[in-house]
């Protein structure tokens, strides 16, 4: 998941809100149904647990830049967005946050199908780089 500059210049600044927010809604289905097996609340399978990480995977290799539209922070968009303006502040930071990300995202994807132990740990790994960039770029409440 990276940003830059590139999207598209007549873009509705709710559209692109409502788009990143889709973004996000696709790789948390996909995470929470893993977490469903990792925690045994659902059988484990092998063979959906490789769907769910490789649907993430998938989601996670679109190019998101667009998603990133200069005021569509929940400073500029009150109630529509948690994200927080340090994301613009910080580019950076927030890409380098998206790259732990991806590569945990990987680890996952290379043991999703190796049982429940392993996909416990990969899952916490990856929840790990979620809980940091949520503490830094994403406001608690809309």
């Amino acid at each position: 998941m990276t940003a830059t500059t590139a999207y598209a210049a007549d873009a509705n600044k709710e559209d692109v809100v409502d788009a990143r927010r889709a973004y996000f809604t696709l790789l948390g289905h996909d995470m929470g149904a893993l977490a469903a097996m990792a925690k045994g609340e659902v059988e484990y399978s092998a063979e959906k647990a490789k769907a769910a990480a490789g649907n993430m995977m998938t989601v996670a290799s679109y190019n998101a830049a667009g998603l990133y539209m200069p005021g569509t922070s929940n400073a500029d968009l009150p109630g529509k967005t948690r994200a927080r303006p340090v994301i613009w502040e910080d580019m950076a930071g927030y890409q380098a946050k998206g790259k732990d990300f991806y590569q945990a995202l990987v680890a996952l994807n290379e043991v999703a199908g190796e049982g429940r132990p392993a996909l416990g740990k990969a899952l916490g790994q990856l929840g790990g780089t979620c809980k940091g960039c949520h503490k830094e770029f994403r406001a608690k409440d809309f």
